[in-house]
C-alpha cells in the first residue's frame, strides 16, 4: 500500500509539472490578439462607410433611384460587418466573470443574427419597389444619380485602401476587406445605371440594377446569419469536425488508444473548443501525452482551449482505480 501511494503520489507531482511547463506565456484570459491599429482602423472605416451610407439613401430618395438605395443597404451590410468587428475587440477584452465564464464574446453572434434578419427585409423591399417600378417606370435623376455614386466609388476605394495599409491577417479585418470589395460592384452598378438612364432615358435600367445589387446583399446576409446560427447551434468550425481530429490524433500522437465523447464547438468567430476521452496506451506517460494532443489541436485545428480526459482501466503508468481528468490548463485562474 505505502509503495502505491508513493507511486501515486509521484505521477501526480510529475504532471503537475509538464502542465506549469506548458503555459508559460500562455495567455489565460481569451483575449483575442488584436493591436490598436487594427481597432482604429475597423473603427475610423465604419463610421465613414455608415455616414456615407446615410448620404447615399437621401441621395437615392431625391433623385428617385433605386440602384442607389440598394447600393446603400450594401453599405449598410458593410457598416454591420465593422460595427460586428470592432464590438468584437471590445467585448473580447471584457474580463470573464463567474457568472459568464467566456465573458462577452457572444454578443457578435446575437447581434450578427439580429442584423441578418433585418438585411432579409431590406431585400425584400428593394425587390418589391423594383417589381412596382417595372410596372409603373418612375423618373429618375442621372445627373445627382450619378454623382452620389460616384463618390460613393471613391469612398470604397478609400476605405479598402485604409484597410489594407498594415495588418491584414486579423479574421474581422479580412471580413471587412471582403464586404468593402463588394459594395465596390453596387457603386459601380449604380454609375452604369446613371450614364444609360442619361444618355438614353431608359429608367427600367435603375430597378434592374437595384436587384442585382439587392442580391449582393441577400448573398451578404445569407452568409451572415448562416454562420451565426452555426455558432449559436454549437456548431464545430469548418476545419475541425470529430472524425477528422479523432483519426488526425491517432495517426500522429503516440500512446493512444481509443477517443471517445469527442465535442468541439465554437464560442464565437474565430474561437474554437473542445473537450475529448482519451485512453492510453499501456505505460504512456499521462502528462507527456496530454500535452502532445493539446499542442497538436491548437497547431493543426486552432482549438484554444481543449479539455483533455484520460479514460482508462489501470493499464497506464498512473493507476487509479476511476477515470480522472487531466485539464493543461489545471491550477489556473480562467
Amino acid at each position: 500500500m505505502s509503495n502505491q501511494r508513493d507511486h501515486n503520489h509521484k505521477c501526480h507531482d510529475h504532471s503537475h509539472e509538464g502542465h506549469d511547463h506548458s503555459h508559460e506565456g500562455h495567455d489565460h484570459s481569451h483575449v483575442p490578439d488584436v493591436s490598436n491599429g487594427n481597432e482604429r482602423k475597423i473603427l475610423i472605416s465604419f463610421f465613414i462607410i455608415f455616414g456615407f451610407m446615410l448620404v447615399e439613401a437621401t441621395g437615392g430618395i431625391i433623385s428617385g433611384s433605386l440602384a442607389l438605395l440598394a447600393d446603400a443597404g450594401h453599405m449598410l451590410t458593410d457598416a454591420v460587418a465593422l460595427g460586428l468587428a470592432y464590438a468584437a475587440f471590445r467585448f473580447g477584452r471584457r474580463i470573464a466573470d463567474n457568472s459568464k465564464t467566456f465573458g462577452y464574446m457572444r454578443f457578435e453572434v446575437i447581434a450578427g443574427l439580429m442584423n441578418s434578419l433585418t438585411l432579409f427585409a431590406i431585400v425584400g423591399w428593394i425587390i418589391y419597389e423594383a417589381i412596382e417600378r417595372f410596372q409603373s417606370p418612375q423618373p429618375v435623376m442621372a445627373g445627382p444619380m450619378f454623382i452620389v455614386a460616384i463618390i460613393g466609388m471613391l469612398v470604397n476605394l478609400f476605405v479598402l485602401w485604409y484597410l489594407t495599409r498594415g495588418d491584414t491577417e486579423h479574421v474581422n479585418v479580412k471580413g471587412a476587406i471582403l464586404h468593402v470589395m463588394g459594395d465596390l460592384l453596387g457603386s459601380v452598378g449604380a454609375i452604369i445605371a446613371a450614364i444609360v438612364i442619361w444618355y438614353t432615358g431608359w429608367t427600367p435600367i435603375d430597378p434592374i440594377l437595384s436587384v442585382l445589387v439587392s442580391l449582393l446583399v441577400l448573398r451578404s446576409a445569407w452568409s451572415l446569419f448562416k454562420r451565426t446560427l452555426h455558432i449559436l447551434l454549437e456548431g464545430a468550425p469548418e476545419n475541425a469536425n470529430a472524425q477528422e481530429i479523432t483519426e488526425y490524433l491517432l495517426k500522429n500522437v503516440s500512446g493512444i488508444e481509443k477517443i471517445t465523447h469527442i465535442h468541439i464547438w465554437m464560442i464565437t468567430s474565430g474561437r474554437s473548443m473542445a473537450t475529448l476521452h482519451v485512453k492510453p496506451k499501456d505505460g504512456v506517460d499521462l502528462a507527456t501525452l496530454t500535452l502532445n494532443i493539446e499542442n497538436e489541436l491548437k497547431s493543426k485545428f486552432s482549438i484554444e482551449h481543449p479539455t483533455i480526459a484520460i479514460d482508462w482501466q489501470g493499464n497506464s503508468t498512473c493507476s487509479l482505480e476511476n477515470p480522472t481528468q487531466i485539464d493543461p490548463h489545471a491550477g489556473h485562474n480562467h
